[in-house]
C-alpha cells in the first residue's frame, strides 16, 4: 500500500483534475460507437494517449493469428475494428505488470424518442451522467486513464509495465480483448473496471449467439391453410428453446456457484426479421437469440443442447420436419468463469478498496459475461472485474454517477500504486 502522503497526492491530483476527468468521458460517450463503428473513437482515444506520452499501438481483429476462442465475427469485418493499446514501460521495472482494459462498444439506442435526453448527448443532471455507454463501460474507462494521470500528476510513475487497452467486440464476441492477448501484450494481473457498483465479479456465466432461419410456403393469406407461415414456425422453435431453457436452469440448482441464484441461464430472442407481404404467409423468419451456460458447462455442450432442442421441435412439425430449420452461430461463444478466491491480485485491489470504502470488498455473481475469462482462462493471468456505479445498463437513460466516477478512480490507482509499486517520475 503507498504510504499517507502518497496516497494524499495522488488523491488530491485525481480531485484537482477531476473537471478534465468528467470532460473526457463525455467525449467518449458522445461518440456513436456502435458495432463496426468503433474506429473514430479508437483514434480519437489513440491520440489522446499519445498525448500523454504512451507508446501506442493500434491495430485490427484482422492483424492477429486465429485462435480456438475467436468466436464468429456476423455481418462485421475483423479488418474495420479497431483495438488500442496504450504502453507505460519504465526503465529498469521493478514492479508488478498489469493490465488496464476497457470495451467502448455499445449496445444500439432504440428509439430515440423513449430517451429523456439524446443518447449520445452525455447530459448531466443531479449527479449523473446519462448516455449509451456512460454506465456500459465509459466510466470504466475514464477510471482507469484518469487513475494513471492521477499518479503522473502527484509526481509519481508505476515501477512496472501498465498497458491501458479499449478493444471493441465485447458486446457480442469477445475478439477484441482476445486479439489484445494474441498481440502479445501480457502482466501479472488484469483489471476490468466494468460498472460492478465497486464489487468483484467472482463469477460469470458464458454466452451463446445464435440464428434460427427458417423457410415456409408462402400463399395468399386467403388459403393461408394451403401454405405454412414461417413466424409463427419461429415462435414454435422460440417456446421449445424456452422449455429447454426452465430444464438448464433446474440442473443449474445445484451448481456450486449459482445454486442460490434464481434462474441464472438467461434465453433472449433479440431480433426477429421475417416476412415479405402482409397479405401473404412468410416464406422466411430470422430470430437472433442469446442463452446462457454455467460453470461446469462449455459452449460446445451449450451448442448441441440447442441443436437437440430445435431438432426435437422440428420434427414434432409436418413442415420443418422434411424443411428443418437453420442454426448459424452468429457470436459469442464463451467459457464461464470464475475468479477463485485467494489470488494476490485480488487481495491487493481488497485493500485498495478498503483504504477507500471501509469493509471488506463485495463480490457479485453475474448471469452476464465480460472480458476477464480470457485472461483467467487461457493465459494465466487473474483477471479481476472491479468498477464505477451506475444504472440501466443496455436500457433508455442509461447513466453513470459521478461521484462514484471519482471513488472509484481513487480505488483504481490506490491498486495500481501497490500492486506495480510507485518511484519518482523523472
Amino acid at each position: 500500500m503507498p504510504d499517507a502522503e502518497a496516497r494524499s497526492r495522488i488523491a488530491a491530483a485525481i480531485d484537482a483534475g477531476f473537471g478534465k476527468q468528467v470532460e473526457f468521458l463525455q467525449e467518449l460517450v458522445r461518440f456513436p460507437s456502435l458495432r463496426g463503428q468503433e474506429a473514430p473513437l479508437q483514434d480519437w482515444f489513440a491520440r489522446q494517449m499519445a498525448g500523454r506520452g504512451y507508446a501506442v499501438d493500434r491495430f485490427t481483429i484482422a492483424d492477429v493469428p486465429d485462435h480456438p476462442k475467436m468466436a464468429p465475427m456476423v455481418g462485421v469485418d475483423p479488418a474495420g475494428s479497431v483495438q488500442v493499446v496504450a504502453a507505460h514501460r519504465p526503465k529498469d521495472a521493478t514492479g508488478r505488470s498489469l493490465i488496464l482494459q476497457g470495451h467502448i462498444d455499445v449496445v444500439p439506442e432504440g428509439p430515440h424518442e423513449m430517451w429523456t435526453h439524446p443518447p449520445y448527448a452525455a447530459v448531466i443532471r443531479d449527479g449523473w451522467m446519462y448516455g449509451r455507454g456512460a454506465h456500459d463501460m465509459k466510466a470504466g474507462v475514464a477510471c482507469m486513464v484518469f487513475a494513471m494521470d492521477a499518479i503522473r500528476a502527484a509526481g509519481f510513475e508505476p515501477a512496472a509495465d501498465v498497458y491501458l487497452e479499449t478493444v471493441t467486440e465485447e458486446e457480442s464476441t469477445g475478439n477484441g480483448a482476445l486479439a489484445t492477448l494474441l498481440r502479445g501484450y501480457r502482466a501479472e494481473a488484469a483489471l476490468v473496471p466494468e460498472p460492478t457498483g465497486h464489487t468483484i465479479t467472482r463469477t460469470q456465466t458464458g454466452t451463446i449467439w445464435f440464428r434460427l432461419r427458417v423457410r415456409g410456403v408462402p400463399v395468399h393469406v386467403a388459403v393461408a391453410q394451403d401454405g405454412t407461415n414461417a413466424i409463427m414456425s419461429a415462435y414454435a422453435l422460440i417456446n421449445e428453446l424456452y422449455a429447454h431453457t426452465r430444464t438448464l436452469n433446474e440442473a443449474a440448482k445445484s451448481n456450486p456457484w449459482y445454486a442460490d441464484i434464481k434462474d441464472p441461464i438467461k434465453f433472449n430472442p433479440g431480433i426477429i426479421r421475417g416476412g415479405d407481404w402482409a397479405s401473404s404467409t412468410p416464406a422466411w423468419c430470422e430470430v437472433d437469440c442469446r442463452i446462457g451456460l454455467v460453470p461446469g458447462m462449455t459452449p460446445e455442450e451449450a451448442m448441441a443442447g440447442i441443436e437437440a432442442c430445435v431438432k426435437a421441435a422440428a420434427t414434432g412439425d409436418a413442415f420443418m420436419a422434411n424443411n428443418p430449420p437453420e442454426i448459424i452461430w452468429t457470436g459469442f461463444q464463451t467459457d464461464p468463469y470464475v475468479l477463485e478466491p485467494g489470488s494476490e491480485a485480488e487481495a491487493v485491489l481488497a485493500a485498495a478498496h478498503a483504504s477507500v470504502h471501509g469493509g471488506e470488498l463485495p463480490e457479485r455473481r453475474t448471469t452476464a459475461v465480460n472480458d476477464t475469462r480470457y485472461y483467467g482462462l487461457y493465459f494465466g493471468i487473474p483477471g479481476l472485474c472491479y468498477g464505477p456505479k451506475g444504472e440501466v445498463a443496455h436500457g433508455f437513460d442509461e447513466r453513470t454517477s459521478i461521484e462514484d466516477l471519482r471513488t472509484c478512480t481513487l480505488t483504481i490507482a490506490t491498486f495500481i500504486a501497490d500492486w506495480c509499486g510507485l518511484r519518482p517520475r523523472g
